[in-house]
């Protein structure tokens, strides 16, 4: 990336949240000017149809019109877009796609699993100045598993792959009840079990574990018994991974009311955390680590759009 600083605009459009993040960035550094982030829950049952509903892309399209006039207003010279599970699933993929244009000026980047998967870590590694990591990206459609390592000349992933399994498909295929029955929790672990397990078994037990995105955040907000949201608390914050295991399965547990009670749960967040916190206790569970502690990271694959961006572009 050329040292002159550039004004970036990258958009992560996911299966339950888009989130907008607008940086100057001067060779390898970077000053966030704004993040904003909206749930319209684009996935709702494309894990069921294959198609997006026309509600939920309205309300993606919505939130669109409201970043373009954010775009416009910090005078952005490039703006990235980048859509993941949903959008990959998704029949009608194209159209969503000519209709975001048509706000924004540019046409989505449907990134793969692998894409997406090195772009969660480069997000989430780029100031930990740490060895050889995992990060995990706990989204609504899909998973990112990531093991690498950041060095001066740029990222070395070893392996990374994104996996069918996120908050808000695990919820619409098992957890219907509120609050969800054993047999619902047990059917949605025996499921990520059978998934996890033959990816993960392979991999060499790593030292520095990085969780990042909604899910991780939440549940660690939730272990902290956090009085509202603090983005800056939670970012670097480090758990034991007991800590989080005993708020993956609280929240897993919990009624939908109860959710909604809780001071830092975004309300789009209350029906699929469950799910949500399966995963990471499943990952935990089943990836093989050296670590007994959790790196929280409020910096994710958001950042790491910003920093794949060609100014040029």
């Amino acid at each position: 990336m050329p040292d002159a600083r550039t004004r970036v605009a990258a958009i992560d459009c996911g299966t339950n949240s888009i989130r907008l993040l607008i940086s100057d960035v001067e060779g390898e550094g970077k000053t966030d000017l704004l993040r904003e982030m909206r749930i319209v829950r684009l996935g709702q049952d494309v894990d069921r149809t294959h198609h997006l509903a026309e509600s939920a892309v309205e309300r993606t399209l919505a939130v669109c019109r409201e970043y373009a006039a954010m775009i416009e207003m910090f005078e952005v010279s490039t703006v990235r877009f980048c859509g993941t599970s949903a959008i990959r699933d998704a029949d009608n993929a194209d159209t969503f796609g000519e209709a975001v244009e048509r706000i924004l000026g540019v046409r989505p980047e449907v990134l793969a699993g692998r894409e997406e998967a090195e772009a969660s870590f480069a997000g989430a590694t780029h100031d930990l100045g740490v060895g050889r990591t995992l990060v995990v990206d706990i989204g609504g459609g899909s998973t990112e598993i990531v093991v690498g390592t950041h060095t001066e000349s740029g990222v070395s992933v070893e392996s990374g792959v994104s996996l069918d399994i996120g908050s808000v498909r695990m919820t619409e295929r098992f957890l219907a009840g509120d609050p969800p029955s054993v047999a619902e929790v047990t059917a949605c672990m025996s499921h990520l079990d059978s998934v996890l397990a033959p990816v993960v078994r392979d991999i060499a037990p790593v030292e520095t574990f990085v969780g990042v995105a909604g899910t991780v955040t939440t549940v660690a907000a939730h272990a902290l018994a956090l009085p509202s949201y603090d983005a800056e608390a939670l970012h670097l914050a480090k758990l034991s991974l007991d800590e989080i295991r005993g708020a993956c399965l609280s929240l897993a547990q919990m009624s939908l009311g109860d959710r909604r009670n809780l001071p830092y749960l975004h309300p789009g967040r209350a029906d699929v955390i469950g799910g949500g916190a399966l995963i990471l206790d499943r990952l935990i569970e089943l990836v093989p680590l050296a670590t007994d502690q959790m790196i929280v990271s409020e910096h994710d694959i958001l950042d790491g759009i910003v920093w794949g961006t060609d100014p040029h572009d």
